[in-house]
Order: structure tokens, then sequence, then C-alpha cells
């Protein structure tokens, strides 16, 4: 059974705009963005933002026309986290601003709670 919640992260303008880029390549017609966390990195968790196929149980929310689908436990990592997209001379790709962070690496892709 699909469970549709409300958005728990955010995208910024330029994020939405790369994620709608990456969808219309194709062979990305049938995916769906995952939003989530998986343990490792320099600080115990890192963040998972890529395209893949929903698994049972997973929560499914929508932004800006971009369908999302996350784990229903790492919510309660998540909530009120903004991605971005950077462009930049210095840095490029998918940047994370996490509330529930206690503290993050220098790479920006690994936290702790």
């Amino acid at each position: 059974m699909e469970t549709t919640i409300q958005a728990p992260v955010t995208f910024t303008p330029g994020a939405i705009t790369e994620l709608t880029r990456l969808m219309n390549e194709p062979g990305f017609e049938s995916k769906v963005l995952r939003v989530g966390v998986k343990g490792g990195g320099c600080s115990g968790l890192s963040y998972v933002l890529g395209f893949d196929e929903t698994q049972e149980g997973d929560d499914h929310f929508e932004i800006n026309g971009i369908p999302c689908v996350m784990n229903k436990s790492h919510g309660m990592y998540l909530m009120g986290m903004e991605i971005d997209w950077q462009d930049g001379l210095n840095s490029r790709g998918f940047t994370f601003t996490n509330p529930n962070a206690s503290k993050t690496c220098g790479c920006g892709t690994s936290f702790a709670v």
C-alpha cells in the first residue's frame, strides 16, 4: 500500500532545475527520486539522493512535480532538511542543510544526530 506524506524536505529553485533536467534524460522515465540516509561516512550517516525504483513500505511525496520516495524510518533524520544545487567554480553538486544534524563533516555529505 502506498502512503503519501507531506514532503519532509525542501528543494531550492536551483535543485529543482537540476533534478528536472536529470529526470528528462533518457532512462529516467520510470524512476523516482530517493531521499534518505545510510550508515557510514565521516560522521556516522551519509545522505542518499538518487533515482530509484519504489520499494515496498516507502513513503511517497512530491515536490514541484518531482516524485520522491523515502524509507519511513529516515524521516526523523531528514525532517526540515533543505537540498540545494551548487554550480560554482569551487563546488558543484547537491548540498544538504539539515537542522537535525548535531555535527557534519567537511565534505558536507556526512552527519551525526
